[in-house]
């Protein structure tokens, strides 16, 4: 290409660029979320050409039946017949899978959606997916842009909408719905509205199970912040008697107390009482769903033993780390491997990038790895169960304000999302039989 033509091609893209920044921010997050969609959507699509004989449909299937597979066709079994009153066992008693591992608000969504507009369950749940992800990536920028300025919040908002793993937005999982209330109820929390965040917590605990580590980062907020807040009594006092004894001379010297040095302000009375309700309403949420299964079957175990029917043994914390790692690197450094990733997680958490997040969403990402490492048992499904961790997409913005660094991580994630559907999505019959879940 002629140098003059590369100038005026530049110019364009440059004039093209200013214009679109010109833009409402909810017009770029939205356009560039609706971008990322239709990549993974032709990713999809040219996957399921190659789709073979699978337990669902006929090889190559068309888009829509293509990602109403997996878990989808549980989420449409809960929204036409509802969760079993009796949980359903083998003839030794073992319980088999049903429908109590998948939250209730995704499918009750969509037989509202269905009921009012008369469409197909399955698209319905499809649509009301692709909205809650759009949703999602709306407030991930507000509360993106609490931490960094505009055009920093947009890459960590491109980079969760081009995560690997980030087409499960479009299909009829739960993963978009919670999501979108995950990061609404961090937005409350990150400006002290905790009244407000108290629904929306409720309604993130029947999406999908993230209520056990949310309750734990709002109730070590709350030890952190009355520690603050006693702690600047305290000092005002001491700051006080100095100024009664010394005389009307010290009486304009201001005490800092911890929350000046946290760059932030110390909380109120009423805003402290306001996230310990916060806080019990978490752990009640984090309950309610495991509570609700055993109203209903009579069993208390009823949603623990649904849930360990797919590792195939039951729940013992912390030991399916070491079970993986003894797999993957042998008996002695399989051991070390669960110590090293959290040593290294830990590093990572100190780094600057990630100490930018400020306190609310590092603790939240705190929390919920080592729920992960509490109960998860490790496999393929754990690629799609790291979205939570959705904050440090903006301390990976953070690292560098380079546009080839930034990009760079857009086409490594856009590749890694055709890694995860051809591996993961698509159905390829192991040797023994079934596949990896995705």
């Amino acid at each position: 290409m002629p140098r003059g033509a590369t100038g005026a091609a530049r110019n364009a893209v440059a004039t093209a660029g200013a214009r679109v920044a010109r833009w409402p921010w909810w017009v770029q997050v939205g356009g560039l979320y609706a971008a990322a969609r239709l990549i993974s959507a032709c990713i999809f699509m040219a996957a399921a050409l190659h789709q073979g004989v699978n337990p669902w449909f006929p090889a190559k299937p068309d888009y829509w039946s293509f990602v109403n597979i997996w878990d989808a066709r549980w989420y449409g079994e809960v929204l036409r017949n509802g969760y079993p009153a009796v949980l359903p066992t083998d003839g030794a008693g073992n319980v088999q899978e049903n429908a109590w591992a998948f939250y209730a608000l995704f499918p009750i969504l969509g037989r509202v959606v269905a009921g009012l507009t008369g469409m197909d369950p399955a698209f319905t749940l499809t649509l009301i997916a692709m909205v809650c992800g759009l949703g999602a990536a709306l407030v991930i920028y507000k509360l993106f842009r609490h931490r960094a300025p505009h055009r920093t919040a947009l890459w960590g908002t491109v980079f969760v909408s081009t995560f690997p793993v980030s087409p499960v937005l479009q299909v009829p999982y739960a993963e978009s719905l919670n999501l979108l209330l995950l990061a609404a109820a961090l937005l409350l929390v990150l400006e002290r509205r905790y009244l407000w965040a108290m629904p929306v917590v409720a309604l993130m605990c029947l999406s999908r199970p993230t209520g056990v580590p949310f309750a734990a980062m709002v109730g070590l907020l709350f030890l952190r912040r009355a520690w603050q807040y006693f702690a600047a009594a305290r000092s005002a006092a001491l700051s006080t008697d100095r100024s009664t004894a010394s005389g009307p001379a010290s009486q304009g010297t201001a005490a800092v107390g911890p929350a000046g040095q946290s760059g932030a302000a110390p909380h109120g009375g009423s805003q402290l009482w306001s996230l310990a309700g916060l806080t019990v309403v978490s752990g009640a949420g984090a309950l309610m769903w495991p509570a609700i299964a055993w109203a209903v079957t009579g069993d208390i175990q009823a949603y623990t033993k649904t849930e360990t029917v797919w590792r195939g043994h039951d729940l013992v914390p912390f030991k399916p780390w070491f079970d993986t790692g003894v797999l993957l690197f042998g008996p002695v450094l399989g051991l070390l491997a669960p110590f090293v990733f959290v040593a290294l997680f830990a590093w990572f958490m100190m780094s600057r990038p990630v100490r930018a997040l400020g306190t609310e969403l590092r603790l939240w990402c705190a929390c919920y790895l080592g729920y992960l490492l509490l109960f998860l048992h490790p496999q393929t499904s754990t690629f799609r169960m790291l979205l939570p961790l959705f904050p440090l997409a903006l301390s990976a913005a953070l690292i560098s304000r380079s546009r080839a660094y930034r990009g760079a991580v857009v086409l490594m994630f856009l590749l890694l999302q055709i890694v995860w559907i051809v591996w993961l999505w698509a159905w390829a019959p192991l040797p023994g039989g079934g596949d990896y879940p995705p």
